[in-house]
């Protein structure tokens, strides 16, 4: 197998967790341990005027949420690992459900104080259909919130799961002393603000012995001995294979703020985390020792830099081996191309790459060559397949308040809209736009960075549509007929489909029953299908 020195390496992987249950603090805080940044900020503290490091647009800053998914690349004990930090806010779930498709494993975080939350469960869906290999990190065990057994009782039953524990937590809260290593047989005692160069876990092979007592006082001790005992007869040794299959995920307790209890969970994440995974695509399953490059783009960002205006598009390497300067062929478009200055990423940060192998995600500078599920290879026809895209359920239209603005407000929802958070809708010659999203809070933002990254000033107007169906036929006089009668109701999507807007489920219903001959989907996905 070509480049397997480089692929085993290789760790791609996403954090992905509900809202506020502290899944970018953590994601910092793998960083610390990589060496790959040497201060992390806090996203919410008033008194700190520094902000998480894969949080770099201003209004993640501000709302203290991550909306957009970042890329950081840092190295541990010999492993090149890219970690994607994805919104955690429902409202953008559609970026994180993408996302899942470029990583072969996440870690899922948690919130002792809340448990298993709406978010949690939707993510846990996507993982759940694609067998994607899951590591639970238990957060904010500092904090007074659900006894251990409980939270572990609650996550199986809420997600389907079935957990392993790795490590163990003595109480919890402001009682809260630290975690017994149930793979590594050792101890490590909770103080606060840990440094990420500090191994301080006290080898402990036998928990008979009396030194437990001294070191946690005698009730603390024997509770322990207690639950190690139980947790051992229960779950025994972890089985690899049964974590790689996603039929088993492995349990981690500690404090991402405090730099407690990471350590233990990336030195296990190194060891069994799977390296890249084959792939499907429309002809068939692509693997990374493949010669020849393949690659996919599951991600579009404009305005990473706002003083460059430049844009962004971040593609998964699956196969051969990508190099700078050489062409290769963009299937969609059936063209080649070529890249001089293709990126590795630490959030904002960038560096120039010469090559990039199998698991890598590479920056490519893009001037609107590429759409979300573009497919780069060295020939072959095929595209790669399961990137998810999503019917809007809410509708706005777009209103210009300042005129001057035209070319600026048109070039701002082009590129915005090309990210995937929202689709771009023209209705009667395209003098009417429609924003269609999943969330209100999409809105939000697109209104925000208009006015901020292009100087264009909108109000939007809520539109009383339902649902977005594509529509297509093989009787273009019924379909012509169709757009006639429907004029309020067809619209085009920016690659000039027609689109149905429904006001309601019974007006949908009624329209399909009523135009047996049209056909209509309820995904863009469809898009390959009519390029083709």
């Amino acid at each position: 197998m070509k480049y397997i020195d480089e692929i085993k390496k290789r760790k791609t992987f996403a954090v992905i967790a509900h809202p506020d249950a502290g899944k970018t603090t953590l994601t910092e805080k793998l960083l610390l341990f990589g060496g790959a940044i040497q201060t992390a900020g806090a996203v919410k503290s008033n008194k700190i005027k520094k902000h998480a490091t894969s949080d770099f647009m201003e209004i993640e800053k501000q709302r203290g949420i991550s909306v957009a998914t970042s890329v950081m690349t840092f190295e541990y004990k010999g492993n090149l690992i890219n970690l994607l930090d994805t919104p955690g806010h429902k409202d953008f779930a559609e970026d994180t459900y993408r996302t899942l498709t470029a990583v072969d494993s996440v870690i899922l975080v948690i919130d002792s104080v809340n448990g298993v939350e709406e978010q949690t469960r939707r993510l846990m869906e996507v993982c759940r259909m694609r067998d994607t290999p899951v590591i639970v990190f238990v957060n904010k065990m500092d904090r007074d919130g659900k006894m251990p057994f409980d939270l572990l009782e609650e996550i199986e039953r809420e997600l389907h799961l079935r957990l392993h524990p790795m490590t163990w937590p003595i109480n919890s809260g402001k009682d809260f002393k630290g975690v017994y290593n149930l793979y590594q047989k050792n101890l490590r005692l909770f103080a606060p603000n840990t440094k990420a160069d500090e191994d301080d876990a006290e080898p402990i092979s036998n928990l008979a012995d009396e030194s437990l007592d001294n070191r946690l006082g005698s009730g603390n001790a024997a509770q322990l001995r207690e639950d190690v005992e139980l947790i051992e007869g229960v779950y025994g040794e972890l089985n690899v294979e049964d974590y790689l299959s996603a039929k088993t995920a492995p349990l981690f307790f500690g404090s991402a703020v405090n730099n407690f209890g990471v350590r233990e969970m990336l030195d296990t994440f190194i060891r069994i985390a799977p390296a890249p995974l084959c792939r499907p695509t429309s002809e068939r399953e692509i693997c990374p020792g493949e010669e020849k490059f393949s690659g996919f783009v599951f991600k579009i960002h404009a305005n990473l830099d706002p003083r460059h205006r430049d844009r962004i598009a971040f593609l998964r390497v699956c196969s051969g081996k990508f190099e700078r300067n050489k062409f290769y062929h963009h299937v969609r478009l059936d063209k080649d191309v070529r890249f001089s200055n293709p990126y590795s990423f630490l959030a904002r940060q960038k560096d120039v790459i010469d090559e990039a192998f199998p698991g890598d995600v590479v920056g490519l500078f893009d001037t609107g060559n590429f759409k979300i599920g573009d497919t780069l290879t060295e020939g072959e026809q095929l595209y790669f397949t399961g990137i998810p895209s999503f019917s809007p359920e809410l509708f706005k239209e777009v209103v210009n308040k300042d005129p001057m603005k035209t070319k600026q407000l048109e070039k701002g929802l082009s590129q915005l809209t090309d990210e995937g958070v929202a689709q771009l809708f023209t209705q009667h010659n395209g003098n009417r736009k429609i924003i269609g999203c999943v969330g209100d809070l999409q809105f939000e933002v697109i209104q925000y960075r208009l006015l901020h990254e292009y100087g264009a000033s909108v109000q939007f107007n809520t539109l009383p549509f339902y649902k977005a169906c594509w529509i297509t036929s093989d009787n273009p006089q019924k379909l012509e007929e169709f757009i006639r009668f429907k004029t309020g109701n067809v619209v085009l999507d920016k690659d000039g489909h027609l689109v149905y807007l429904a006001q309601s489920e019974w007006f949908l219903n009624t329209e399909m029953t009523n135009n047996p001959e049209i056909q209509f989907h309820f995904s863009s996905e469809i898009n390959k299908e009519l390029i083709a």
